[in-house]
């Protein structure tokens, strides 16, 4: 279809300096530099959304911010996406501005959290993206790009800068880009997809974006037995502080799945399991700074849950196949102001 571009033209002298200026325009937001998103890139983008310029793929409300499909198109380019990656990033998009996932509460808060984007299903081997050693560090084109447009999205046209909306204390590097794959030689085979545990049919693609804080690891080289492996797990989900009853994403790598897979747990069970396991008392919650007050009668003997039951525990397989390392992630401002939300990518 012949596409048609609304947004302004910029016109360099040399394209050798293409790269300063978008920086000198504010575009490289993120602080890296980017593509510069001439209009041939932009139309191909665009023409691969199967959306004319003008829709609207996205709002944020509290902000009077609307994301059309040019826009989107446009810093998916200086991200260095493909076209072809412009359904995960459309799908994406839809999911962060989810009235449920409260997008404008998690990027202006001062807990600095990262909208993680967790992609499963067949798109994940059509793109080449990675969910196997160094998971969350660099390496893969999709993986990165993907979640760094979310992140020119958000600055760009959401208005999330850094001290003006952005109030992040700390921040963390997900913030950058935070973004990972289910791959099928991963996952067990005896286990069903991430996204099929999310409600979708196991064939089909989609992507979950969950405000979550850095990854924490999991590391147990130790146990030979699936519950003392999650035990660990759980005491990691405890020791986060974000004991609000909220979802948490916990990923298991190989060398843990193959005991847990090996002791005959499914999903179900790990989930169950978790949920129960991980708690702290009320008392070493006052000791450590996380809740007011000294301890008083009674808090050794009451008890709080990260999570509110085994369906907030966001559970899939990653990493490489040597090391005793899992990992969980802590939802942003202990899982009360914002919920995991998962699209189907449309292909």
């Amino acid at each position: 279809m012949a596409v048609e571009l609304q947004s302004q033209r910029h016109t360099v002298e040399d394209p050798s300096v293409a790269i300063e200026y978008c920086y000198e325009q504010g575009w490289a937001a993120d602080g890296l530099p980017v593509v510069p998103p001439t209009e041939e890139r932009v139309a191909q983008f665009l023409e691969a959304t199967g959306l004319a310029g003008e829709a609207i793929v996205g709002e944020i409300p509290a902000r009077a911010r609307r994301i059309s499909a040019e826009k989107l198109a446009i810093n998916a380019v200086m991200a260095g996406c493909l076209p072809t990656y412009a359904p995960v990033v459309l799908a994406a998009v839809e999911a962060l501005c989810a009235p449920e996932h409260n997008v404008n509460g998690s990027a202006a808060s001062t807990g600095g959290s990262a909208p993680l984007l967790i992609v499963s299903g067949p798109i994940v081997s059509e793109l080449g993206m990675h969910g196997g050693v160094n998971l969350f560090g660099p390496g893969n084109r999709a993986n990165a790009t993907i979640g760094r447009a979310l992140r020119l999205l958000l600055m760009n046209v959401g208005g999330a800068t850094p001290g003006v909306m952005d109030k992040s204390t700390i921040g963390h590097p997900g913030k950058y880009s935070y973004c990972i794959a289910e791959a099928d030689d991963v996952r067990p085979r005896e286990w069903q997809p991430f996204h099929s545990r999310r409600g979708l049919h196991a064939e089909a693609s989609a992507v979950t974006v969950f405000a979550g804080e850095a990854p924490r690891y999991a590391n147990n080289h130790h146990s030979n037995d699936a519950e003392g492996i999650l035990r660990t797990v759980a005491g990691v989900m405890a020791g986060s502080g974000a004991l609000n009853g909220g979802a948490y994403v916990v990923v298991l790598c190989p060398e843990h799945l193959a005991v847990i897979v090996r002791d005959g747990w499914g999903p179900e069970r790990v989930c169950e399991y978790l949920a129960g396991e991980a708690q702290m008392s009320v008392a070493q919650l006052k000791r450590t700074g996380r809740l007011p007050d000294d301890p008083a009668p009674g808090d050794e003997e009451e008890r709080r849950q990260a999570v509110g039951g085994p369906e907030h525990v966001l559970l899939l397989a990653g990493g490489g196949s040597a090391g005793g390392f899992s990992a969980v992630i802590p939802p942003w401002a202990g899982g009360r102001g914002s919920r995991p939300v998962t699209r189907e990518i449309r292909v």
